[in-house]
């Protein structure tokens, strides 16, 4: 039975030192598990701190991280590595796929790294390249193109490449980064509706971040990071 909640931070405190003037500090933020958030703030205001703190990549100078009931700061850096591929996927605003790679290899590479992940990924499917070609068929992407290179790809094909690689192995969480900044308004909205569709089939909850507040109109919940730091409830519906 999967953990009640997805994230849960309590007294968050996270100083840069070489940034005197930035500090982020949130009292409180819960996300349930499958719940589809969106986060919205301008650049400057935290939104790739908290990311990265809660994959694990950061940890705060004070307060508790917990994802999917494991405390983050308890656990050492080897540990939190392991987690992290596990358990989340990240999908990043410059897709950060390997160039020398095929698009079949920039997929599976989650697998490389969690074995968790792998055994999930060969559940419904005989083969690795199997469950692969299966998300990019629902991801709408041409599966003749498994074995081309990613940078002969477009953008948007390159997106769904990095969409299918954040989903292989259904992890519980899936953290995306301004991942539609490269697209034109009507692929924005063809993409969302693609990945909130895997995620809703895999029950996995959505963090999405974005400086563009009209997408949070696809989303259950929103958060701003200004009310979140600022200890106003957190989790409260988008409202226009």
């Amino acid at each position: 039975m999967p953990h009640a909640m997805t994230i849960e931070i309590d007294n968050l405190h996270y100083a840069w030192k070489r940034r005197s003037d930035f500090q982020l500090n949130i009292a409180e933020l819960k996300i349930a598990h499958g719940e589809k958030v969106f986060l919205y703030g301008p650049s400057g205001s935290g939104k790739s701190t908290l990311l990265s703190l809660l994959g694990g990549v950061l940890l705060p100078q004070q307060g508790r991280i917990r994802i999917l009931g494991k405390e983050l700061t308890s656990l050492s850096s080897v540990a939190r590595d392991r987690f992290r591929a596990d358990h989340v996927g990240f999908l990043f605003q410059q897709f950060n796929l390997l160039p020398y790679l095929s698009v079949i290899d920039n997929i599976l590479l989650p697998c490389r790294f969690s074995k968790l992940r792998c055994q999930r990924a060969l559940q419904t499917e005989t083969s690795l390249e199997k469950s692969a070609i299966r998300l990019l068929s629902q991801l709408q992407l041409d599966t003749g193109l498994i074995h081309q290179k990613v940078t002969e790809l477009s953008v948007g094909q390159q997106q769904r490449v990095a969409a299918a690689r954040a989903m292989i192995g259904q992890p519980e969480l899936i953290i995306a980064d301004e991942p539609t900044s490269a697209l034109d308004s009507d692929r924005q909205v063809a993409f969302l509706d693609l990945l909130l569709a895997q995620c809703a089939a895999s029950n996995a909850s959505l963090l999405m971040v974005s400086h563009d507040r009209r997408l949070a109109t696809r989303f259950s919940q929103t958060l701003a990071m200004h009310d979140l730091c600022a200890g106003v409830n957190p989790t409260m519906p988008f409202s226009s």
